[in-house]
């Protein structure tokens, strides 16, 4: 029997239908009724919507949707606040996010989709599939505020992108100048009107932050890896993850850009300020490494598929993703990908090259490697990442559990949601 949270938040076409469980929140205002299930203590887990509750009150968030599931059973899930809050719209359950680099995740698993079907190697240079990536530079700076350029040490392979260990950053470092030029800056494409491909073979003769494996640098790899997925596999890759991943999983709300007749449960984007959130300019512009508005994703060219950040989806749509996951790579009588392929994705990749204490990376997620170093509730094996909207995830294998946290912060200020959300799931945990 599952923790049970039930009020008129409940979204009528939540893909937890075909759970055996369900567990539903408030959408705004009501306390949630709680049910004990066996795990989770209900009265516990009740101070995770009152904290939620109280970013709204404070005008700290404007709205959100947390979902966690346990064995693949919803324990909790609430929608607090509102999904615009100048429209008196309430939170519910199925809005949809922009959920900028969880889109990375599936990139990734795509990628290893074609690795299972001999289509490729993780060792494989880059430029064995993209001729401009055969032969690429690197931004040195000097001691007179310039930069000089030197060639890299060796091929960036597909592995070393998976890990953002091939020293290819979102235009900053060195020769940030330059990239800013070639008009290839930040995480943000859905402006475009142009294939992310045609940015991707413009970037490559660009010099580079870092020598491939001797860094983490975080930056435009997986977008990278979305045009390796459709130059391999002869598919855009929205086609690509519709037929491998998005339709058969059931992520019925998961796309690049928004089918109009879903506007209405598209969350608005709100940014920190003292004064209380603030909406959003529509569609907004440029601001320092991204774009800061409610952006492109329902009336943009929908010509550019960022395999690196460019995914809409609900929370229920990502618990599903992550579940599969969760489970090696199979859910509902079908195997996605192989269980020792999910092993490898979630072992430590990084081998001597720093990180954060406590933690690795793995093909295409941050991982948990020591619980002490770490310093924050979790387990030693988890897995997981976020998007630049402020959305996080993980997966806990340990603990059997999986919890997605939507929300449209942008930028975020100094808020404190993510390690509360974080201490206060895990002390609920029995």
């Amino acid at each position: 029997m599952s923790l049970k949270f039930w009020s008129r938040s409940l979204a009528s076409a939540t893909l937890l239908a075909t759970l055996p469980v369900l567990a539903v929140a408030h959408a705004h205002g009501a306390a949630p009724h709680a049910r004990q299930a066996p795990g989770v203590s209900a009265e516990r887990m009740a101070r995770l919507s009152a904290l939620l509750k109280s970013y709204v009150d404070q005008g700290r968030i404007a709205g959100a949707v947390v979902q966690i599931q346990q064995d693949g059973r919803t324990v909790y899930a609430d929608a607090v606040g509102w999904r615009d809050k100048e429209a008196r719209d309430p939170m519910r359950q199925d809005a949809i996010f922009r959920i900028a680099s969880q889109t990375k995740a599936l990139t990734s698993v795509a990628i290893l989709m074609l690795m299972e079907e001999g289509k490729l190697l993780l060792s494989d240079p880059v430029g064995n599939y993209l001729p401009a990536w055969e032969k690429t530079t690197v931004a040195v700076a000097d001691d007179k505020g310039g930069y000089d350029v030197v060639p890299a040490k060796r091929a960036i392979t597909i592995r070393d992108l998976l890990t953002h260990t091939a020293g290819i950053s979102y235009g900053n470092g060195p020769a940030e100048r330059a990239w800013r030029d070639a008009g290839i800056f930040g995480w943000y494409f859905a402006d475009r009107n142009e294939p992310v491909a045609d940015v991707v073979e413009r970037m490559a003769a660009l010099p580079m932050a870092e020598q491939p494996g001797t860094k983490f640098v975080y930056g435009y790899n997986t977008d990278i890896l979305g045009v390796l997925v459709e130059k391999i596999s002869g598919q855009k890759l929205d086609a690509f993850l519709n037929e491998r991943l998005i339709v058969p999983l059931g992520m019925r709300d998961t796309s690049f850009y928004l089918p109009p007749a879903k506007a209405g449960r598209l969350a608005t984007v709100y940014a920190a300020d003292p004064a209380g959130v603030r909406r959003n300019p529509d569609p907004g512009s440029w601001e320092g490494g991204g774009h800061v508005g409610q952006g492109h994703y329902l009336r943009g060219p929908r010509v550019a598929l960022s395999g690196g950040a460019g995914l809409l989806s609900t929370a229920a749509d990502y618990s599903r993703f992550l579940e599969m996951l969760r489970r090696g790579g199979e859910l509902g009588g079908r195997r996605y990908l192989g269980r020792k392929t999910v092993e490898l994705m979630v072992s430590d990749q990084l081998g001597d090259i720093p990180y954060e204490p406590g933690k690795g990376f793995g093909l295409g997620f941050r991982l948990r490697t020591d619980l002490g170093k770490a310093g924050e509730p979790g387990s030693v094996g988890e897995f997981g990442w976020g998007g630049a909207y402020h959305s996080s995830y993980w997966v806990d294998p340990a603990e059997r559990m999986t919890v997605v946290y939507m929300t449209q912060l942008l930028p975020a200020g100094n808020i404190d949601d993510h390690g509360k959300l974080r201490a206060l799931i895990y002390q609920a945990l029995q």
